[in-house]
């Protein structure tokens, strides 16, 4: 078996290695290719994969190269995880929001639309790739925004077999199941556990918690209404999460409390992505180190937490035909009953050789479907503006953005995004030169 990654060079890719070599009994991988366009960076990340799973006996091989054909022909799995501009982009990002008064983030808002921009095409290239060289392959995404880039290959790379992963959900199990340990002294592991959650990715609701089959929610919502109550400070306020009988997504705070995250950024930088360089820099140094055959603990600070184990339990369910229940990003195909079937949502599937494969879902009240519609309208326009280089697609994508810009000032941000991020958008100025 033959699993690619693109973007192997990234700072990820050693929780990665340790991921696949946790399952090396029940994933029969020969041959993990670690594809990157940054020799240095491959080089010195790869190098540390390799010496990862040579002090455990070498299960497989690990391969490095530049070469995209190389790396997808024949895998069997692709996983993506790249970053098109590197860190230096998403610094751009962060403050193209600030300088604007709006949020500057990763993945929400003119951020995540900006990455969105550079990444789509890169993406459904290597969906192209993989059709031509790896036909039937699984495309693992993990690259952010993860729900949007899902949504493209849905809609232009229809018969690649697709499938969005983030570890919010994971993390967010965790906790719960943390929770009703520490409250009610329930011990159990994360496999026991199903989460009940919708929506888009980082825009999503968590509802329901199952252990062995039975309903724990009223007891996770109770032990979290308890910790909010108790906090100076809570990350939500009670009445919300009493209302709404639901716990959202951490990323639900920029929309629910914009002005607080704007008034932080007032006190940039460092921004996130500085931080993360400077994490980065540590981690790379010591990835370099000749003697080292195991991760730091430093790469916990990284972000990510419970990335390998998202990553390596879905192929391992897939290849195994486990039909486990995991939390994706995939086209629901009628599983929300009146929702559009062709919207990517982030949901509970079953995960086996037959594909992956939407449970049926209840739909969100109006209270959180109004905002995942506002948001889902600005994902389509955002797809269509960065496979067309489609200005006016791009123009009414910020408009639609609950977190955009007021009208008057839309066009203003679309010239000052597309101008910083010209270098990697030649599909919206090819269109000014043929004029």
């Amino acid at each position: 078996m033959k699993i690619t990654v693109i973007g192997g060079g990234s700072s990820y890719t050693p929780e990665l290695i340790n991921g696949f070599l946790a399952r090396v009994e029940s994933l029969p991988l020969t041959e993990l290719w670690l594809m990157d366009i940054l020799p240095e960076r491959l080089d010195v990340v790869g190098g540390f994969a390799q010496r990862m799973v040579a002090a455990k006996g070498a299960p497989f091989a690990v391969h490095l190269t530049t070469d995209l054909h190389e790396a997808v022909r024949g895998a069997r799995y692709v996983i993506t995880q790249l970053r098109v501009g590197w860190m230096q982009a998403r610094h751009e990002d962060e403050y193209l929001g600030q300088r604007h008064g709006l949020i500057g983030q990763e993945t929400t808002g003119i951020g995540g639309m900006a990455k969105a921009l550079r990444t789509i095409p890169v993406v459904l290239n290597i969906a192209r790739t993989m059709q031509a060289v790896a036909p039937g392959a699984l495309l693992v995404n993990f690259t952010n925004p993860a729900g949007l880039i899902t949504e493209a290959l849905a809609r232009y790379a229809p018969d690649v077999p697709a499938v969005g992963v983030c570890n919010v959900a994971i993390n967010a199990k965790i906790g719960m199941l943390e929770g009703l340990k520490e409250r009610l002294g329930i011990d159990v592991s994360p496999e026991r556990a199903h989460l009940n959650t919708l929506g888009l990715n980082h825009l999503s609701w968590h509802r329901g918690l199952t252990v062995d089959g039975e309903e724990m929610w009223p007891h996770v919502l109770a032990g979290y209404l308890e910790h909010l109550k108790a906090e100076t400070e809570p990350e939500w306020d009670v009445r919300l999460i009493e209302t709404l009988g639901m716990i959202p997504n951490y990323y639900l705070q920029y929309y629910y409390y914009t002005a607080r995250k704007l008034a932080a950024q007032t006190k940039w930088p460092p921004s996130r992505s500085e931080q993360v360089m400077e994490i980065e820099k540590r981690l790379l140094a010591q990835y370099a180190e000749p003697d080292r055959t195991e991760p730091p603990e430093g790469l916990m600070q990284r972000g990510g937490a419970y990335y390998s184990t998202v990553a390596t339990q879905l192929l391992n369910a897939h290849h195994n035909d486990l039909g486990e229940v995991h939390v994706v990003n995939i086209p629901h195909r009628g599983a929300v009953p009146g929702w559009p079937e062709d919207w990517v949502l982030e949901m509970p599937c079953a995960v086996s050789r037959a594909g992956v494969i939407p449970l049926p879902a209840e739909p969100l009240p109006l209270a959180c479907f109004g905002l995942l519609t506002h948001v889902k309208a600005f994902e389509l326009l955002t797809v269509e503006a960065a496979v067309h280089g489609d200005r006016d697609a791009a123009y009414q994508a910020l408009l639609a953005h609950p977190l955009g810009p007021s009208a008057d000032k839309v066009q203003a941000v679309l010239d000052d995004m597309l101008e910083t991020n010209k270098a990697y958008l030649p599909q919206f100025y090819q269109q000014i030169k043929q004029i």
